[in-house]
């Protein structure tokens, strides 16, 4: 049976993948807010990538909705892509207006969406998912990708059926929770990315900023260790590493880091972009999280806190990316 795909919530993940899929006949319906129904409207889906390539997709493959009512009435598969704060309301909007037998996907950054998700979507089929890429919003309908790797989902051969088109690779995985682990990990970097206003490929060439990331995922490791998690690894180095890998004089870990991933080097994190923006950012489902793990588990966070804490001065500032210094995060002597 064909599926009717909708991508809840489209924002640059929900864009760029609605696109692909677009492009290859799949026809989904971008659910997405009137200023990017406005953007594309006008100016049509531009996507573009790191790889080289550039698609731009039109009507009649893609649909454009901001009625949840209409979007979701007679969906069959939801790819869910609002930032985290804003589950607890699409879940209510899936619960309302969504058929009951309709699959739902959640494509978000954190640890537990899935499971907000099914709270309140109980007898539903809810998968959790991962997306390894960055994408940035260039405004008039441009979305570029920026690093590389394949989406991950829960075991559903159905759904990666429905997914898997040119450009968009997609594979199930059977531990999503380590995978998930594994993903909040290397998402640690979007805050201090955010913070420092430099490019990621600048940032991450800088040993100050990985000795802070390496501290924050060393944190991270300590608590996840605890909860009995074992993160999943988007390359061939154990995620237990990664503190090492970091922590290595620069022409070393531009070496090793190119096996796991590619990064454009014009590329900065999403969180960089909400910082622009003016938007609240995720912080809370990253460093937040590790902050709240540790406190769960009777450990400390010191490092996540200080950048929990810098992101949220950054937010009622209202300034765009502070552009600190990495000695003010405590990490970098690590």
């Amino acid at each position: 049976m064909d599926q009717r795909i909708v991508i809840a919530g489209a924002g640059s993940i929900g864009c760029f993948v609605g696109g692909l899929l677009a492009a290859t006949g799949r026809a989904p319906i971008l659910l997405c807010r009137p200023r990017i129904a406005d953007e594309i409207g006008s100016h049509g889906l531009h996507l573009t990538s790191f790889e080289g390539w550039t698609e731009l997709v039109g009507s009649p493959s893609l649909r454009i909705e901001t009625d949840p009512a209409r979007a979701l009435a007679k969906a069959t598969l939801i790819l869910v892509t609002v930032k985290s704060g804003a589950t607890a309301e699409m879940r209510r909007l899936i619960a309302s207006h969504a058929p009951a037998d309709a699959a739902v996907v959640s494509l978000q950054n954190g640890l537990d969406n899935a499971a907000t998700l099914r709270s309140a979507l109980p007898g539903r089929r809810v998968l959790a998912g991962m997306v390894p890429f960055n994408v940035v919003s260039l405004g008039n309908g441009r979305f570029h990708k920026g690093t590389s790797g394949g989406i991950l989902i829960d075991e559903a051969p159905d759904v990666v059926d429905a997914l898997t088109v040119p450009r968009l690779a997609v594979a199930g995985h059977d531990d999503m929770r380590a995978v998930l682990a594994g993903k909040l990990l290397l998402n640690l970097n979007n805050a201090l990315n955010a913070l420092s206003g430099l490019t990621l490929y600048q940032q991450l060439g800088d040993r100050r900023w990985r000795k802070v990331l390496a501290s924050c995922q060393e944190e991270a490791l300590a608590v996840f260790a605890a909860m009995g998690v074992r993160p999943w690894s988007m390359g061939p180095l154990p995620a237990a590493m990664l503190p090492r890998l970091l922590r290595l004089p620069t022409f070393l870990f531009r070496l090793l880091a190119r096996s796991a991933v590619t990064i454009d080097r014009s590329a900065r994190s999403s969180m960089w972009e909400d910082l622009e923006k003016r938007r609240v950012t995720e912080v809370d489902e990253l460093q937040g999280r590790i902050v709240a793990l540790a406190a769960q588990h009777g450990l400390e966070a010191p490092v996540n806190e200080a950048v929990l804490r810098a992101i949220r001065a950054a937010e009622r500032a209202a300034c765009g990316s502070p552009g600190v210094e990495p000695v003010s995060l405590r990490g970098n002597g690590s």
